[in-house]
């Protein structure tokens, strides 16, 4: 595990850090970093169910986007330090709780960790294990998680490298979250169900952005182009929420009900499964309250 610290490319940042001695881009060190453990009730219907989602909320994060409603955690100097092992009972614990599946929010920087608990207790472990990440994965990482990640939560948050940049300083970001969810598919197949929860597959999440409606579109069309309507769900966001402190004007609104609809309108002339939300659904609510609960 040192060793994948001390020039660390855990990430397509690429960013070659000595974790031993300094964080990474990403905020992490040598040190397994969490802020919260708990049955979560916000993901989609099919990873929350009725009883909750077992998330595991981890400290930083490989993409720092200036407009991350996780700020709090992101940096990677906030939460506690755990070791695997640890991390391992809190997996069987939260199965014990009830809950769904076991998922896992933004551990990209943290796969080392991540891997040897679930190789420790996986046989144990009789509901699905979930990797819900911002989709800017390093195709070497996610191939250390074949066979051990059942369904692959995974955002696609910009189409032109321009807006990348700008909002997350990853002009490969597109680039890089195609291929991420190429293998993410190869991984999974298709989506598969018991009753009304998932059991296997991809679920692919786009954020609406105020100002960007265009640029959904286009990227929802090219989803399309590139993998058809049934090879992954769709989740389309309303959630978006300015933050106070934000440096960008144009993101100090919420977005417009012809913006967000615009964008469901093609999904649903495409035919894609999935889901949509309420404009209304733009609420704090949607930010966990970093207690350090479970851990």
């Amino acid at each position: 595990m040192i060793d994948d610290l001390k020039n660390c490319v855990l990430c397509p940042r690429k960013c070659h850090a000595d974790r031993t001695k300094k964080p990474g881009f990403c905020g992490g060190t040598d040190q397994l970093r969490a802020a919260k453990a708990v049955l979560h009730f916000w993901e989609e219907p099919c990873i929350s169910g009725i009883h909750g989602s077992g998330a595991v909320f981890f400290s930083g994060c490989a993409l720092q986007c200036c407009f991350c409603q996780n700020q709090k955690i992101a940096a990677g100097n906030y939460g506690i330090a755990i070791t695997s092992a640890r991390l391992a009972e809190i997996f069987l614990e939260l199965q014990e709780q009830g809950a769904h599946n076991i998922n896992l929010v933004t551990a990209s920087h943290v796969l080392p960790w991540v891997v040897e608990a679930l190789e420790k207790i996986k046989s144990k472990l009789n509901i699905p294990v979930v990797w819900n990440t911002g989709g800017y994965e390093q195709m070497a990482s996610l191939k250390k998680l074949d066979g051990l990640i059942d369904i692959y939560l995974t955002d696609f948050k910009f189409f032109d490298p321009k807006t990348a940049k700008h909002y997350a300083h990853a002009p490969d970001y597109p680039e890089i979250a195609e291929s991420a969810l190429r293998e993410m598919l190869r991984q999974t197949g298709k989506p598969a169900f018991q009753e009304e929860l998932l059991k296997k597959g991809c679920l692919v999440r786009h954020l609406v952005m105020p100002g960007h409606r265009h640029e959904s579109i286009a990227l929802v069309k090219h989803l399309y182009a590139c993998f058809g309507n049934d090879q992954f769900l769709l989740s389309l966001m309303a959630q978006y929420t300015p933050l106070a402190e934000s440096e960008f004007p144009e993101l100090c609104r919420r977005i417009t009900k012809m913006e967000y609809h615009s964008v469901l309108k093609i999904s649903q002339e495409l035919d894609f499964s999935g889901y949509s939300q309420e404009i209304s659904s733009a609420m704090r609510e949607y930010t966990p309250d970093f207690d350090l609960q479970g851990l």
